[in-house]
């Protein structure tokens, strides 16, 4: 099931698209300003945003200026009462794949959610597998961590998953909760000890690079850092 992230501040609007799409099929995370949305999206992973623009505490601009530091990929429409051009050139050069002003036709709005994410399939950067992480090259799509001067693991579908997941959000915080329900498929204590195992694991193959950290933040999960050459 595809995960949208919707950020509306009308609280009925928001609860009848939400409802609307998961009667389509898709999981849904309502937030209702641009605070909890950004909040949202650095906790979990979704394959398309919907976002308001008009909102309290943080704009539709603003919040997918956020978005898009975190992940330049993922697709995301502006809603928006409003329809001046200036707004609708804004919304683009921020990034916006679609732009659709209230009302609008809901069905409408399905069709060009299809079209998005039957794009992003098709043109999902090749390299997206691939990471430099200090001495090493990691790549994902073959579970192989190498170090430049040769030396090759080949990582368990688990532990290449998992740092997959701290690369995509390096230098950010990696939660818990999204980390054990996208791989472990669930959170309870038993799979939050078996990932504390492979996070112990994986500092071990690093730690030939002593400039490669992953931060154990309590409460909140972890985070790969990689500090520069001094």
């Amino acid at each position: 099931m595809l995960n949208i992230l919707l950020v509306e501040d009308e609280k009925n609007f928001g609860m009848v698209l939400k409802d609307y799409l998961r009667m389509n099929g898709y999981a849904v995370e309502l937030c209702e300003n641009g605070e909890l949305g950004i909040e949202q999206f650095r906790k979990n992973k979704f394959d398309l945003c919907i976002l308001d623009i008009m909102m309290p505490k943080k704009d539709g601009f603003t919040l997918s200026s956020e978005i898009r530091a975190i992940d330049n990929h993922v697709p995301f429409i502006f809603l928006t009462a409003r329809g001046q051009k200036e707004d609708m050139v804004k919304g683009y050069k921020n990034g916006a794949d679609d732009y659709i002003v209230k009302p609008f036709d809901s069905e409408l709005l399905l069709l060009k959610i299809q079209a998005l994410l039957k794009r992003k399939q098709y043109i999902e950067p090749e390299h997206e597998h691939l990471y430099d992480l200090g001495l090493f090259n990691f790549n994902a799509k073959l579970r192989l961590l190498k170090h430049k001067e040769g030396t090759e693991t080949k990582l368990s579908p688990k532990e290449s998953a998992l740092l997959h997941l701290l690369c995509r959000k390096k230098n950010d915080v990696l939660s818990r909760e999204s980390a054990l329900k996208e791989i472990w498929k669930e959170d309870n204590y038993f799979t939050g000890r078996s990932m504390d195992v492979y996070i112990v694991k994986l500092r071990k193959y690093l730690s030939a690079d002593p400039r490669i950290e992953i931060n154990n933040l309590h409460g909140n999960g972890y985070c790969l850092l990689i500090r520069q050459q001094e």
